[in-house]
Parts: structure tokens; sequence; C-alpha cells
């Protein structure tokens, strides 16, 4: 009996195992035929989805900011008609940890605050002040908003005060220890205008920049005193680094003056670490001797 025949193609000669494709004459396409989007397009999509991240990371995670004041000299530096500084905001971070003192801050200027760090002219063409918003928003442009650049001195319940008989300013009677203050030439701590203690209200800030004699801030805004403390809820968010021009690339300092000037000696600081090393040697002893034994008791 003769085994069945299998034929491995069709009558037309053609594997049937093999799907046939519409013919392109006919209207059909095939995965050649299939065309790529043009590069214009591609960049195009590429381009908006980069605005569209960045305007979400600066909004919610972090911003960029232009510095254009020097009031922060020479931690930040701004001027009129030189490279600003651009600094990251970390717009987060004050959502889990409280505001210290020390820390270089973004906020919003309260209402008894008239004078702003800087002033910016808007253009009369919407074209021109359209661009101007983009750019704000990638830290190309300084912000319209009325937002501000200062170290926190003092914080909710403390009492600050200028000065004692060094010119330094004072925390809860204390003074402060300030490596970061800038004196502009022909300017001395001698220069540091004197204000009556002020208690800083809770959920308020003392704030003040690090170039004395060149910075409106809380001495001065509203009047001074309890006019011149800024809301924390009006924080935007912790300077972190200084991102442009590349020459200033550098974190931006949060020494905490109180610390360093009321804090125990360098030495003192290294005594509970000493304790510890010292107390952990009899400890480890007593831990071996006690498996030891335990070893040797459960031993046939």
């Amino acid at each position: 009996m003769a085994d069945p025949v299998h034929r491995s193609a069709d009558e037309d000669g053609q594997d049937p195992a093999v799907e046939s494709t519409p013919d392109a004459a006919a209207g059909g396409k095939t995965a050649e035929g299939k065309k790529k989007p043009p590069l214009w397009r591609e960049l195009l999509v590429l381009g908006a989805t980069a605005l569209v991240l960045t305007v979400l990371i600066q909004t919610f995670l972090a911003r960029v900011y232009v510095i254009p004041s020097q009031s922060m000299e020479e931690t930040l530096h701004g001027c009129p008609g030189c490279n600003n500084d651009r600094v990251l905001v970390d717009k987060l971070v004050y959502d889990f940890t409280d505001i210290e003192p020390g820390e270089v801050v973004v906020f919003r200027g309260p209402e008894s605050w008239g004078q702003n760090d800087f002033t910016t002219e808007e253009s009369a063409n919407p074209v021109v002040r359209g661009l101007h918003s983009v750019a704000s928003l990638v830290g190309l442009a300084p912000p319209n908003e009325r937002d501000f650049v200062k170290r926190v001195i003092a914080v909710g319940g403390q009492t600050v005060e200028c000065c004692d008989d060094q010119h330094r300013v004072k925390v809860d009677g204390k003074p402060l220890d300030e490596p970061y203050v800038y004196w502009q030439p022909g300017t001395s701590p001698e220069n540091h205008e004197p204000f009556a203690p002020v208690e800083v209200p809770e959920g308020q800030l003392w704030v003040m920049g690090d170039n004395r004699t060149n910075s409106t801030d809380s001495r001065k805004q509203g009047g001074g005193g309890l006019a011149g403390t800024v809301p924390e809820d009006n924080v935007i968010g912790k300077a972190r680094v200084i991102v442009l021009p590349p020459s200033r690339w550098q974190g931006i300092g949060d020494h905490n003056a109180q610390a360093a000037a009321i804090g125990a000696p360098a030495w003192q600081s290294a005594v509970p670490a000493g304790a510890g090393l010292a107390a952990a040697w009899p400890l480890l002893f007593f831990t071996r001797k006690v498996r030891r034994r335990l070893t040797r008791a459960t031993q046939p």
C-alpha cells in the first residue's frame, strides 16, 4: 500500500505556509511601503515633549531662577547687565522637613514687602511676552512674580536684633557666626545698621541678604520689625546649586550661624563618639564570653 503523498506546495507551485501579501498595484501596502514621519515632525514632537516635562518638573519638583540682584553677593552673583547666576530651587524639601536657620530660600514677597529684588519690563508685544514667559520657566529670563532670595536668620519663636559690641547680629541674645556675609568695598561690620529686638512670630521667618549693606530685607521691608517677617507658607523652596554659568557650578551652603556660634568646641563634639567606642570593647568581650559558655553547655 503506497504511503500518502504530502505536498509541500499547491498546484501553482506556491508554498501554502507562506502568507501572500496584497499586491501593491492593487491598492495594498507592503511593510516596506510604510513611510516614516518626516524628521521635522519628530523633532517638533520631541521639543514639545521636552517643554511639557520641563514645565511639570519646574512646577512641582524644582525650578531654575535667575539672580539679578546683588543682595546675596558673594554667595549668589547678580548685577545689572552681567552674566547672572541661575540657581536650582528644590520645591519639595519643605514638604518633609522644617525650614532651618542658615538656609537660602526663594519666597514670594508678602504684601508688606513693597520693593522687589529686581524689576522686569514687560513688552507690549504679546508674542514677546509669551516668549518671555516660556523663557522664565526654564530659567532663561527673570520670572514676572514678586520673588525674593534671602538667607533665613531666625525662625518663629526666636528673637533677633542687631548688634553686639562687635557689630554681629544676635539671635536669642547670642551673636551669630556668619562667614558668608559680604561687605562691599568701602564698608565694614561697623556699617551694620542696628535694629531693635524683634520676636519672630510662629510660622514666620526673619530673612536677610548676605550682602549686608546692599540688601532690602526683613530689616527694611514694610518698615521693618514684625512687618518685615515672611510667612513660611510663602517659601517656594530651598536654593540648592548654581547651575549656570558653568564657571560658577557649585552647591549653595546652608551654614547654620546659630549652631556654629553657640555650639560646643569641636573637641567636645567627639566626646560622645569616644565614649561609645570605649564602651563597645567591654560589651563585645562580655558578649563573646557568654556565647562561648552557651556553646560549651549545649555540647554533649
